[in-house]
């Protein structure tokens, strides 16, 4: 994956203190709140369009869902590539949306959030070339894109969760704000394979793979300690 050139140890600690600093200004700001949540709550039947522009922000938003794709695209430079694994990625977060909120399956979502965290390490981590260093192996990436979509699709449906939603067009609404996040992530994903496509071009880019994809790793790192803090500091019930 990585090639052997690593930047050089100033380059690297500005462009890592630069992507800290933004992730830890936002890394609470993850949610659906404000006067998006009010119409969540206050809607009752169909609501098509709506719930599809609350998914596509909800997507565009999502740092964290985000991160994980940069990590998955970081290394594909063929838009079928791309294609094959965003797939991937949004069958599995569809599948558990759907049926997170419609089977009402209750799950943690600290714990969720914190898993979301991890996947972004872990595809940092791959890019890298850790696995085949370190352990001398290389996992199949696009099992671990499926199931990590998985997880993603849990997150999406635990803040959906937080909220009271009439069963007055439930399956319409729930779907429609699917459809939405597959429309935000097309929206997002093009904007930056778009910049890393430039970026390419540029011998900056494989100089600083290293210290992008250790970006990468550090804010996944923090994304899941915070969730976790969270966790154990939550109130008993």
């Amino acid at each position: 994956m990585m090639p052997s050139t690593v930047p050089s140890r100033s380059t690297g600690i500005a462009l890592l203190a630069g992507f800290l600093s933004i992730f830890a200004v936002s890394a609470f700001g993850h949610t659906i709140e404000g006067s998006d949540a009010n119409f969540v709550q206050a809607i009752d039947g169909p609501a098509i369009f709506p719930f599809m522009y609350l998914g596509a922000k909800h997507m565009v938003t999502g740092y964290d869902h985000l991160l994980f794709l940069v990590g998955v695209i970081f290394f594909l430079y063929r838009p079928k590539h791309v294609v094959q694994y965003v797939t991937l990625f949004a069958i599995g977060h569809s599948i558990t949306l759907l049926f997170g909120v419609l089977a009402d399956l209750r799950v943690n979502a600290y714990i969720i959030d914190a898993i979301i965290g991890l996947s972004i390490v872990y595809k940092a981590f791959e890019n890298i070339d850790g696995f085949k260093r370190l352990l001398g192996f290389e996992p199949n990436t696009r099992i671990a894109v499926f199931v990590f979509g998985l997880f993603h699709g849990l997150g999406l449906a635990t803040k959906l969760q937080e909220f009271t939603i009439s069963d007055n067009g439930l399956v319409t609404n729930i779907i429609s704000f699917n459809i939405g996040v597959e429309i935000g992530q097309i929206l997002a994903l093009s904007g930056v394979f778009i910049v890393l496509s430039v970026w390419r071009s540029n011998a900056s880019y494989l100089r600083h793979a290293f210290v992008t994809n250790t970006a990468l790793m550090t804010g996944g790192f923090m994304l899941a300690g915070f969730q976790m803090s969270a966790y154990f500091l939550q109130p008993p019930y």
